[in-house]
């Protein structure tokens, strides 16, 4: 049995994975992505790696009503999710409030 993920930067960064893999499911979308981005095919599993790369991957799907509707419909998460991780990726020094 898997153990759930606490950490808040981790679970941000497997909705910027769900939503590079969404991306990634549509090749207009993923042209768009890749061109507006400039890193190509080959480098973009490397890319995934960089908490900044899944920050940009997020803020692409969040600036547009249907895009960021269509992720949360096909990932079964609330809009407010991706924009709190998409803010979580966005402020390298982004820690919970610990009481």
């Amino acid at each position: 049995m898997k153990k759930p993920v606490q950490n808040p930067r981790e679970v941000a960064e497997i909705v910027a994975i769900q939503a590079l893999n969404f991306i990634a499911s549509e090749p207009e979308r993923l042209g768009l992505f890749l061109a507006e981005t400039g890193i190509g095919p080959d480098t973009l599993r490397k890319s995934a790696a960089d908490p900044r790369f899944l920050a940009s991957v997020l803020d692409f799907v969040m600036r547009d009503d249907a895009t960021v509707k269509a992720f949360a419909n096909a990932s079964d998460l609330h809009t407010t999710n991706i924009a709190a991780a998409a803010e979580v990726l966005s402020d390298p020094k982004w820690e919970r409030d610990v009481p």
